[in-house]
């Protein structure tokens, strides 16, 4: 299996867009692109032709981009089959536990509700990347405007069981906000402090978080670590099930 290049190209105010390039074939996908231009400059750039746009659900911050990019380069759309009436252009809709090749590189998709009821993630093993859209963030996850905790908690279960070494490609850049509401949870986590160390360090000199890795993730984001006692402590819940410590944690970003 072929392994990707990965480029990445921060758009709007926060969001990024990814290119996935293989080299053998020279197929290169757009991950959520939610603005054509800077997708068709960066393109330009690098020489590469767009054969596929990917997609993690329908916010108009992740789609806005489709239609025009379509028009411009022919690619192939594709997004999940229960969100296929809200995502702009979509020609291939995809379930839980499918494939999908980007050239020679093979993605599982996984479905992952919460912030949305139809979103997916696309992992690709060979590349040991994850591109998660807005389900898990670097030390964060997404609201919750469409599924419940339950179904939240499920789905960052069920990411935090991909092996250590996954950089986690979130669509956002909201490291340093949500590294200040982490440190309320877990305010004796040594790692935590270490991370956040880190990410003042990057962003002082201008340059993203993002992609983290998927087990600093489960060491330091506290959305992923509900089922721990110091988490659970955290938020007064010493007892609590784990998805209601989830929610409590969820509720309290919100009000952040």
């Amino acid at each position: 299996m072929a392994r990707l290049t990965v480029e990445q190209i921060q758009v709007l105010s926060d969001n990024y867009v990814y290119l996935l390039h293989d080299p053998g074939s020279g197929a290169t996908a757009a991950v959520d692109p939610s603005a054509a231009e800077p997708v068709l400059a960066k393109l330009e750039e690098k020489g590469w032709r767009l054969t596929h746009i990917l997609n993690t659900h329908h916010h108009h911050d992740h789609t806005g981009g489709n239609l025009t990019l379509k028009q411009a380069t022919g690619c192939t759309i594709v997004g999940a089959r229960h969100d296929a009436g809200r995502i702009p252009g979509i020609e291939v809709e995809l379930r839980n536990r499918d494939t999908y090749m980007v050239g020679g590189a093979s993605a599982m998709i996984m479905e992952v509700p919460g912030h949305t009821v139809g979103h997916i993630a696309y992992w690709f093993p060979e590349s040991h990347a994850l591109f998660c859209g807005d389900t898990l963030f670097a030390l964060g996850c997404g609201r919750l405007f469409e599924g419940t905790p339950e179904q939240m908690w499920d789905s960052l279960c069920r990411l935090r069981e991909l092996p250590g070494d996954t950089l986690v490609y979130c669509a956002h850049e909201y490291t340093q906000s949500n590294a200040r509401f982490a440190r309320t949870v877990e305010r004796d986590s040594d790692a935590l402090k270490r991370r956040i160390a880190e990410i003042d360090g990057l962003r002082a000199k201008g340059l993203p978080t993002v992609p983290s890795r998927l087990d600093e993730e489960c060491e330091t984001n506290p959305f992923l670590r509900a089922d721990v006692d110091s988490v659970k402590r955290g938020v007064g819940l010493p007892d609590g099930d784990p998805a209601r410590v989830f929610a409590e944690i969820r509720r309290r970003k919100d009000a952040f």
